[in-house]
């Protein structure tokens, strides 16, 4: 890098100047610590050749020898084990850091009714009775063991009169929830005719890391808000509770604690979760901690031996894996997935892929999941996936397709 780049002073942005500039094609990424907005591509990640950590890094370091004022890998990486990704090492980043007790609710102003289509074509993948059936099949094998948690998602697929305005659904979900992690990526894939954009509001952070610091805050345990305030303040103490709820939180924050320990010491777990609430669910939710041995390690290594948790997936891993193939009826693609950015440092910031969708051109593939343990309820969990859609489709300004 020359010395003019380096004295260069960056432009100053604020987070709600990149939320407006996105546009469909740009990697947006927003977080209670700030927001990246990337646009071209440098260079692309293959996905298809070892550890894409390793790919990252080789491209990251040739991107600094080739001169890039500011080299960065961005994008997403899809469920499955040979599921796609879209990791790039863009051409231009621009960054803004939060201000301490301002979010972008409170620069973006309020937001009028987002223009919606006239109608909506929905269709469900699975169907709802087929989901609670799938339910009753993964409560059965969890009897049978040795599976002890599954997730199971549904798909919802709308299909509008005319294109999503993107980038005011992304300052909705903003603005809904700042604590979350706003983004969109673009995930095109060959022959299609439109840009392909996953995009969401995730509430999980999978990984960060800031110089020697690791940080994971799974999410496990999970209860649809209430509109009225007493009922909704006992769904919180209810989950907190639960003894179903916290037995599946306990499988997650216990495998997130033993990855960690192989990278880090002085791993702190919570000795009980809190509860946390989104405009829509209450989530039972663990900060683990620890300080990482090896400065070589990146944010996306970490999270590559992170994913999948018993969040996303279930426990034991293969059970689960199986289980998810014969009873989900729809290709994940990159949902529960990860998405989020790697510097060349290392540090980085990653989240599990959910409160998401896929939108291409005027269709939108919305997805939510459920983790069946014992105990679980078939119509508890069909409605908790109720809930967890809402999140979008309140952002897209429509309520009753779900009936």
């Amino acid at each position: 890098m020359s010395a003019s780049a380096l004295l260069r002073p960056r432009p100053q942005h604020s987070p709600s100047d990149l939320l407006r500039a996105y546009l469909p094609g740009s990697f947006l990424y927003s977080s209670p610590r700030g927001s990246l907005l990337a646009d071209g591509v440098h260079a692309v990640v293959a996905s298809d050749r070892g550890s894409r950590a390793s790919a990252a890094a080789e491209a990251l370091g040739d991107a600094a020898e080739a001169g890039h004022p500011d080299p960065i890998l961005v994008g997403a990486i899809g469920f499955g084990p040979d599921a796609a990704s879209s990791l790039v090492v863009p051409s231009v980043v621009r960054r803004a850091v939060s201000i301490a007790g301002q979010g972008p609710s409170d620069t973006l102003g309020p937001d009028a009714k987002l223009p919606a289509p006239d109608s909506w074509s929905v269709r469900h993948h699975p169907e709802m009775r087929d989901y609670t059936a799938a339910v009753e099949r993964a409560l059965e094998l969890i009897e049978e063991g040795p599976l002890r948690k599954v997730v199971l998602a549904r798909c919802v697929e709308l299909t509008g009169s005319r294109p999503v305005d993107l980038p005011r659904v992304l300052e909705r979900l903003a603005c809904a929830d700042p604590a979350a992690h706003a983004f969109a990526v673009d995930v095109s894939a060959p022959g299609d005719s439109a840009t392909r954009t996953l995009f969401g509001a995730s509430p999980e952070l999978l990984v960060s890391r800031r110089g020697d610091l690791v940080v994971s805050n799974p999410l496990a345990g999970s209860s649809p808000r209430a509109k009225n305030s007493a009922q909704d303040t006992q769904r919180a103490q209810a989950l907190i509770r639960s003894e179903k709820d916290l037995r599946e939180h306990a499988f997650v924050a216990e495998q997130v604690a033993d990855v960690l320990r192989r990278y880090c010491v002085d791993v702190d777990v919570p000795a009980a979760p809190s509860v946390i609430g989104t405009a829509t669910m209450w989530h039972l939710s663990s900060r683990i901690t620890g300080r990482l041995v090896d400065p070589s390690v990146s944010a996306l290594t970490l999270a590559e031996a992170l994913h999948p948790t018993p969040a996303v997936c279930g426990v034991p891993l293969d059970e689960a894996r199986s289980a998810i193939a014969d009873l989900e009826r729809v290709d994940r693609g990159y949902y529960s997935g990860l998405v989020g950015w790697s510097a060349a440092s290392g540090d980085g910031e990653w989240v599990v892929t959910i409160r998401s969708a896929e939108a291409y051109d005027r269709t939108l593939r919305l997805f939510a999941g459920a983790g069946v343990v014992r105990g679980s309820d078939p119509e508890a969990e069909l409605a908790e996936t109720d809930a967890k859609l809402r999140t979008l489709l309140r952002a897209l300004g429509t309520h009753d397709v779900l009936g």
